[in-house]
């Protein structure tokens, strides 16, 4: 019976292991902004007002103020920005 539960114990703790090796992605709309300091880059403020960093933003899209739907998966790279969490980019597209 030891044994079993044992067994039982040790597959939910590898279980949640594989879990957390999972990339995030995301899937949002937002808007491409321009920040000056550290060189100037463009980010993304979602509209949950959460920040990216985006590490292979096109140039047709480095646009500030332009309203995009964009996909990636979440790096959480350092970066020396230190402005919201690092995302490379799978898609992106231009809102009316």
């Amino acid at each position: 019976m030891t044994r079993i539960l044992l067994a039982v114990v040790l597959m939910m703790l590898i279980g949640v292991g594989c879990l957390e090796d999972r990339p995030e992605s995301v899937s949002d709309v937002g808007t491409v902004v321009f920040l000056s300091f550290e060189g100037g880059f463009f980010g993304i403020v979602d509209a949950h007002e959460r920040r990216w960093d985006p590490s292979n933003l096109s140039d047709e899209f480095q646009v500030d103020s332009l309203r995009v739907h964009f996909q990636g998966i979440v790096t959480d790279r350092p970066s020396f920005h230190m402005w919201g969490r690092t995302i490379e980019l799978t898609a992106v597209r231009r809102l009316k």
